[in-house]
């Protein structure tokens, strides 16, 4: 069974903003999704070298 809840983060820890239904000592697992931005930002990462291969890839046709 899944449930889905909105957390807020604070002091190193996510406090979740209702009543969970939990016994104590209880584990889950927490899925985090990642924005879009963060979900790119690997692309920003590549070096010019590997830039310039792909561009020179992509108007060569290959």
């Amino acid at each position: 069974m899944a449930i889905r809840i909105r957390a807020r983060y604070e002091n190193e820890m996510l406090k979740p903003l209702e009543k969970l239904e939990l016994k104590e000592g209880e584990e889950v697992e927490i899925e985090v999704p990642l924005s879009t931005v963060e979900m790119t930002y690997a692309v920003s990462r590549l070096n010019d070298e590997i830039i310039e291969e792909i561009i020179e890839t992509t108007e060569s046709g290959e």
